[in-house]
């Protein structure tokens, strides 16, 4: 049973470390889950409180990324209607161009939605570069803490 829990909590650290990336997955939270699952094997032992610690940071991480996109499109000068076309911009992105997609697509959905909405070319641009370092910046935290967990998983593990 030991080496089930063991493997199940290894796919959900990679998964986690995926989801950093892929706006569908939770990253942080299942990266999260893979190191309390190890917790109650015989292969490491974490405090309470670092565990809570991390639990804390993991749904922060998760909330903050998707505060982050609209703080950053709004501190550009964006409208609601550059943030739709953000999250719509970052899903197309994602489905049709892949990994380029999702980077680009919260840039170029901002910058039509702004357009669309009749911003001039130079506000549109704002707009969009808002939402990416938005979103480069939520996914830089998740990422962050996922790989802090990760590391401390195979610390621990080892």
């Amino acid at each position: 049973m030991e080496y089930v829990l063991l493997a199940f909590a290894i796919i959900l650290i990679i998964v986690g470390l995926v989801g950093c990336v892929l706006p569908i997955i939770p990253g942080p939270p299942l990266s999260f889950l893979g190191i309390l699952i190890l917790n109650f094997t015989e292969f490491a032992q974490y405090s309470t409180n670092f565990l809570l610690v991390i639990a804390f940071a993991a749904i922060l991480v998760t909330v903050l990324d998707y505060i982050v996109p609209i703080w950053g499109t709004k501190k550009f000068g964006g409208t609601k209607a550059g943030m739709w076309g953000a999250t719509l911009g970052m899903i197309i992105g994602m489905i049709f161009f892949g990994p380029i997609g999702l980077i680009l697509g919260p840039l170029v959905g901002a910058i039509i939605g702004e357009s669309i909405k009749g911003a001039n070319r130079k506000d549109a641009f704002r707009s969009g570069l808002g939402a990416f370092l938005g979103f480069l910046l939520g996914t830089g935290l998740k990422l962050a803490t996922s790989i802090y967990i990760t590391w401390h998983f195979v610390n621990g593990f080892f």
